[in-house]
């Protein structure tokens, strides 16, 4: 596995009312290098993401893009190692092999998605794109959640960040039981990455699709966040800052519990509101 974290020289400046002084120091900064999945030798994606659970990564873009209809249709997944710029060595190839008779969907045509670290909506540019390829409706889902146990869920995310406490630049995304219990929790620069990296750890440990759980994130629900959400059975997304308009029509859609600047000791509910038990601690 490649580096997760690097030092760089630095000079901090602080200027206050007592105080001008400038010092030079290392600073820990969260690692950023392209991952190329492959299957049976072909290219299928290139992403930017912080290395580290490059596996969970690839199942979970497959799957939530539809490009894979289960888990089991891989066998295999092994890092082509290479050396970088400074003689290292570097994993930044995934090849995955698939399993007898499995194959890939809706390649044939299409060129090699590219992803950078901020962006991972691929291909599909409307709702009802994606809803056709999650061809499920999550709205007859009676999953439920006490009130009280979404507002735990921001900090049993926060308390497990270490690589965030160290270098203070990667975004979080938690699998939780209805319960609150952690199921996987993954960092990565990119939000799309922690969440594939999460769901993928999750389908191939506990199967698909992800039902009956609540997917958390650390910062914004975007479009993209709801569309994988969606594509994994997930009924409920709960983010700690802003949704976007288009990931609360997404949700609409797919029948999906969406909250948002969920912070103790409120949250907003933006649909599907009956799955939140508010009476309820």
């Amino acid at each position: 596995m490649g580096r997760v974290t690097v030092r760089r020289p630095m000079r901090r400046v602080v200027l206050d009312d007592d105080t001008r002084r400038a010092l030079s120091r290392p600073d820990t900064l969260a690692v950023e290098e392209p991952l190329e999945i492959r299957v049976g030798g072909e290219p299928v994606v290139v992403t930017m993401r912080t290395p580290g659970d490059d596996l969970d990564l690839a199942f979970g873009f497959l799957l939530t893009e539809g490009l894979l209809e289960d888990p089991t249709g891989v066998t295999t997944g092994v890092h082509c190692a290479d050396t970088g710029p400074d003689g290292r060595p570097t994993f930044n190839v995934l090849e995955l092999t698939l399993a007898p008779g499995a194959a890939l969907k809706g390649l044939a045509g299409r060129r090699t998605f590219g992803m950078t670290s901020a962006c991972g909506i691929c291909g599909s540019a409307t709702i009802d794109a994606v809803a056709d390829r999650a061809a499920r409706d999550l709205s007859d889902d009676r999953t439920t959640v006490r009130a009280g146990v979404l507002l735990g869920l921001p900090g049993a995310l926060r308390d497990r960040q270490s690589v965030f406490d160290r270098t203070g630049g990667l975004h979080a995304a938690g699998l939780f039981t209805t319960d609150g219990e952690l199921v996987a929790l993954r960092e990565d620069v990119g939000r799309h990455n922690a969440v594939d990296k999460v769901l993928g750890h999750a389908a191939r440990e506990i199967g698909w699709p992800l039902t009956g759980h609540v997917l958390m994130v650390s910062g914004r629900a975007s479009f993209e966040l709801a569309q994988k959400a969606w594509m994994a059975g997930v009924p409920v997304l709960a983010a700690v800052s802003a949704p976007s308009s288009l990931a609360v029509d997404l949700a609409e859609r797919a029948g999906m519990t969406l909250v948002g600047f969920l912070r103790p000791p409120s949250m907003n509910v933006y649909t599907c509101e009956q799955r939140v038990l508010v009476d309820q601690r």
